[in-house]
């Protein structure tokens, strides 16, 4: 494929790299932050069911302003979007540094202010908007551009903060923070949204947002996909919230748990980069099974056998390879049966559903661990939720939806 054939524009070219610079920073920032509980716990005085319920509060609030930033992404455009989210994600970080970091503060920030930027700033909104420049024919390796370069965040992060840690503590890491969220509410200005979408038809450009969103929930194929999507969540939060103090409670060195961060970031890249492309050839809706089915497996390869670094570099490997290899399938699902036109919105309460899952797999784990020692609940909990989105997306219709001619 010719970069002429794949670039619509030069616009195109510039959104797509633009948003996957917001994602490097957007979720390479969120993916280390529960490499500081260690830190949170001694300084800060944080119970992990504090810092589980603050973390799963972010993603939960990550999820329920998503449609919301996709209503100002479809009107407006994603660079607005985008610069706002970062505006909240700056401000919770900062307020976090200044010192507002105890008791309801802790909440405040790190769940709330946090929570609501990542709505925008982090990957739905880029993928939605870079979504809108490209044709069905390539839309998913597009897509899966984006969701790569969020995963070269996830693989650099977890790296440059363990060191940053150690050599200069929390504090001066959030300072590093606000650096590079600064950088991000630059770059989110160069992110274009075209005023009509590349493929837009002459019905769906007729059609309300009401009407867009009263089509997708009375569809059944979508219901689907947002039943899945919630399992995704799950998966991720409690590997990123939990990986390190679960490593350390299975006896594992302390750069065991960034060496998995890192190894799913490294992975993910080539995970989203497949993902996008076999949806080009392929059913996206036995890709997304076999994606959630891998998962199980991976997880109990991971927790079954006894532990060592080998077999936690094994689960980083492969449960990195499908991270986020989910988003490209999904994102195009919504695209290929609904359109363009309101992908931002669509896909922003598909991932509601998501961020719910991630709010769960985050808050109940660290429940669960406070209750009864162990996170052998949420895996085992984990293991169902893959057997159960493996089979959820196969009743999904694979096909455009079919509008009446206006009169």
């Amino acid at each position: 494929m010719s970069s002429s054939k794949f670039f619509q524009s030069k616009t195109a070219l510039i959104t797509l790299i633009a948003a996957s610079l917001v994602v490097i920073i957007s979720l390479g920032v969120r993916q280390t932050f529960g490499l500081f509980y260690l830190d949170f716990s001694t300084d800060l005085d944080i119970s992990i069911t504090h810092f589980g319920f603050a973390i799963g509060l972010q993603l939960f609030l990550w999820g329920l302003f998503g449609p919301w930033f996709g209503i100002i992404t479809d009107k407006y455009g994603g660079n607005v979007a985008i610069f706002i989210g970062f505006l909240f994600y700056l401000a919770g970080v900062y307020l976090f540094y200044a010192g507002f970091n105890t008791g309801f503060y802790f909440t405040l920030t790190m769940g709330i202010l946090i929570g609501v930027g990542l709505a925008s700033a982090a990957i739905s909104i880029p993928v939605a908007v870079v979504a809108k420049h490209f044709p069905l024919s390539n839309r998913t390796i597009a897509t899966g551009i984006v969701t790569s370069a969020g995963s070269f965040g996830y693989f650099v992060s977890p790296l440059i903060v363990r060191y940053s840690l150690i050599e200069t503590g929390w504090q001066t890491t959030m300072l590093f923070f606000i650096f590079f969220l600064f950088l991000g509410l630059v770059v989110a200005l160069f992110i274009t949204t075209p005023k009509i979408p590349v493929g837009t038809t002459t019905q769906e450009n007729k059609q309300t947002a009401m009407k867009a969103i009263k089509e997708a929930f009375s569809n059944s194929s979508f219901n689907y996909l947002t039943l899945g999507f919630f399992v995704c969540g799950w998966h991720i939060a409690l590997v990123a919230t939990h990986i390190p103090t679960y490593v350390n409670d299975r006896g594992l060195p302390e750069w065991c748990a960034a060496a998995i961060l890192a190894l799913i970031g490294l992975f993910n890249m080539i995970g989203t980069l497949t993902s996008g492309y076999l949806s080009t050839k392929f059913s996206k809706k036995y890709i997304l099974s076999a994606i959630y089915l891998l998962r199980g497996v991976s997880i109990i390869y991971f927790i079954f056998l006894p532990p060592s670094v080998f077999n936690a570099m094994v689960f980083g490997v492969t449960f990195g390879f499908l991270w986020l290899a989910t988003v490209p399938p999904t994102n195009g699902l919504v695209a290929h049966i609904f359109g363009t036109k309101y992908i931002g919105l669509l896909y922003g309460f598909v991932f509601l559903s998501h961020q719910v899952g991630s709010f769960l797999g985050a808050y109940l784990s660290g429940v669960f661990y406070d209750l009864y020692g162990s996170f052998d609940y949420a895996w085992y909990i984990s293991i169902a939720l893959s057997i159960f989105a493996g089979l959820i997306h196969l009743p999904i219709k694979e096909k455009a939806i079919e509008r009446a001619q206006p009169a």
